[in-house]
Parts: structure tokens; sequence; C-alpha cells
């Protein structure tokens, strides 16, 4: 057996992120993946009572009040291999409730509502011996590996959620509970992966996909209006522009330090970055949102592409996409030393601290050369949903043989 192969296999996935999300999801992507030699079942999470009683006239809220009291049918067909399951119970919200016994009680009764859902909608497409793929749901889901009794449960890891505040109180206790319970987990960085090992021993880092195409094929004789009238060179960052996961005191040190280098920063700003001391310096640019088809436009633009992360529990695990992104495009990038960084060792600048930024991006830009820039392309080119639905794969397989 091909142990990177798993095919002719009912999946259901179950995670933080619905279908009808906007931003980009990775475990949408691997869904599309896993369907093409697979039958997936994509299910977004139960409608909350709170979000009803808050938001009820939203109408992404309205399809799902709708689904739960029976006015439509929940089960919709995306493409041949994939259904995706607006569940049609609503759970309780329970997050609040720091009494654990009483929170343990809800959430069994919550995963009851939301498996029961599950369970009518896999009978009824006939799904049988099916894997159960948990994308980083810790509360949700915690039961479901009892409830669904899959033939496989997969925990897939890929942030630190108990760093967050919402998850931090009973995540720090059911993480690992959930961790040690399911047959196999998979991670996005190394990092994550040593965290779930301390639980599980099959455990497995089985890295990160991306959708390069529209970097690697991208013209680069088009330059951005808002873009070509900066004069270089230019310190890029495209992403959300987030205090949580930015270090904005490094850009004001870099911003000082260097007042000839343009900082470009492409995104959307939080209320720590729009009150922030960068606005003030002349050679910081705010260019605000731009839509996913415009930001290999703006990344060629950049001499230097950085990502300049803050070290905290939230960053030291995660697998930015972006680091992809930019290596697609042969550019020479600059980031955050972090352990689940040292995967890029080889082909992007790491810098410890802010006074380390200084001396490597100028490095970065003194000797970007052709070879070097083809270099990082070939190792971005890498990291398909393709190759990262294998390594899960053999993750499953190897816990199987």
């Amino acid at each position: 057996m091909n142990k990177e192969t798993i095919i002719n296999r009912d999946i259901i996935i179950v995670g933080q992120q619905p279908w009808d999300v906007e931003i980009g999801s990775n475990c949408k992507n691997l869904a599309e993946e896993f369907s093409k030699n697979n039958r997936v079942l994509y299910v977004n999470s139960p409608l909350d009572r709170a979000v009803y009683l808050k938001n009820k006239n939203e109408a992404k809220v309205k399809k799902r009040i709708d689904v739960v009291k029976g006015r439509t049918d929940g089960l919709i067909k995306i493409s041949d291999n994939i259904w995706n399951l607006y569940p049609d119970e609503m759970i309780e919200s329970i997050n609040w409730i720091t009494n654990i016994s009483l929170h343990t009680v809800l959430n069994k009764i919550n995963n009851k509502r939301f498996a029961a859902s599950i369970l009518r909608a896999a009978n009824k497409l006939g799904f049988k011996d099916f894997i159960l793929f948990n994308d980083n749901d810790i509360f949700r889901c915690f039961y479901l590996p009892e409830l669904l009794k899959p033939a496989v449960s997969v925990y897939y890891s890929r942030d630190n959620m108990v760093a967050v505040e919402y998850w931090k109180y009973h995540g720090t206790r059911l993480e690992p509970l959930l961790i040690a319970k399911s047959d196999v987990c998979v991670a996005n960085s190394s990092y994550l992966a040593n965290y779930c090992k301390k639980y599980n021993p099959n455990s497995y880092y089985v890295g990160q996909g991306c959708d390069l195409n529209m970097f690697t094929g991208f013209d680069n004789a088009f330059i951005p209006e808002d873009l070509v009238k900066i004069k270089g060179p230019i310190i890029g960052y495209v992403g959300a522009l987030q205090s949580i996961r930015l270090d904005i005191e490094l850009l004001e040190h870099i911003a000082q330090t260097k007042p000839e280098w343009q900082l470009v920063l492409v995104g959307p700003e939080d209320r720590e970055f729009t009150a922030s001391k960068l606005h003030d310096y002349p050679n910081v640019h705010f260019l605000g949102s731009k839509t996913s088809d415009l930001l290999p436009a703006y990344i060629a633009g950049f001499d230097v592409c950085i990502n300049p992360q803050v070290i905290n529990e939230v960053t030291i695990g995660n697998y930015p996409r972006k680091i992809d992104e930019y290596l697609a495009m042969g550019k020479p990038t600059v980031a955050s030393h972090t352990e689940a960084m040292s995967v890029f060792s080889e082909f992007v600048y790491l810098a410890k601290d802010k006074n380390e930024y200084i001396p490597i991006i100028t490095k970065a830009l003194e000797e970007n050369t052709p070879e070097l820039q083809q270099a990082r392309i070939d190792f971005a080119s890498g990291h398909t949903w393709e190759n990262n639905a294998k390594a899960i794969y053999a993750a499953i397989n190897a816990d199987r043989s």
C-alpha cells in the first residue's frame, strides 16, 4: 500500500471555519484535495444561541436559522465528492461558564446535538467507516470521537489555540485530552507537532499547503499605481496588521533607523496599528486592504519582504502562509526567528530581535541574485495542497499499519 494515498474513503471534516467563510481556509483547501479521491462531508460549526440572538438579521445567520427550524435543507452538494452541512441543531453558549463540572455537562449536551445532526447527514449520504478530521475545534468537537465512532479520528493542529483568550480557560484543560484520545494528530508546524507529541505519540508534522499559481505565474510588469509612486528600496509586508501577531516597536525601529528605506504595509489595521506612531513617519506607507488577486502585484514591487512577528504564545508555533507566497515570487524575505520558521531557514533570513533586522535586511538587499530567486521559487513550489494531503495520508496510514 502507498502510505501517501487514501482513496475511496468517506471523510467527515469538522472545525472552526464554515464553508461560507470569507477568508482563506486551510481546511477548505484540504477538503478539496481530499475529495479528488474520496467523498467528503464538510460540516459547518453549529449555530450558537448567543450568535443567533445578537446577529439574527444577518444573511448567514438567517440561513442557519432556516435550517434549524426545518424551513430548508442544510445538506448542500458543493461538487461531485463534497457536501457541505449546515447543522440542524442549535447549541448553547457556554464558554463564559467557569465552573468546570457545569461546563462539562453542558458541553456534552452541545456535542450530542452536534453529533446527531452530523450522523443524520452521514446516514443520508451512506457514509461508512469514515475518517473524522477535526480542524482545531476543541470544545464543540471534544466528544465527537466517542459519539460518531469513526474508523479513524484525526486532530489537526494549525494554531496554538490555547494562547488565544477565548480558548485559554477551558482549552488548556481540554485540548491535551482531545489530542490524547485522537487516533492521529497532525500539525502544520514543528512546534505544534512537538506540542501534540507530549500527549499523543502518533503526532506528525505534515507541513502546509498554499495556492501558489497566482504568485508563480504573475507578470512582474504590472505594479499598482499607489506603489509605483513610492521610490525604493521598498521593504514590504502583506497581510492583516494585528498587534497580537506583528511587532509595532520593531517596525518603528526600522522606519526610524533607516529613513531612506520605504516601509510599505498592505492590509487592514487593528486599533493598535491605527493609533501607532508608525503613521507619523514619512517613510511608512499604509496602503490598506487589497483583494487577494492584487497581492502578487504588491509583492512584485517589494525589494525585500518581511514578516515582523512579535514573539508570543500565539505566533511561536504559527506557520505563516505569506512566507510561501513571498518565496514563490523569488523575493528575499526577512522574518522573526521562531521554532515554526526553522523549516524556512535555508531560504529565509531569520532575525532574533529588532537589532538584527537592519543588518539582515541590508544583506538581503545586497546579495539578491537570479540564482537565489530561483532557489526560493523551487522551494516554495513543493508546498502544495497535494503534498500536504499526502503527508496527512501518510500519518493516518502510519497509525493504521
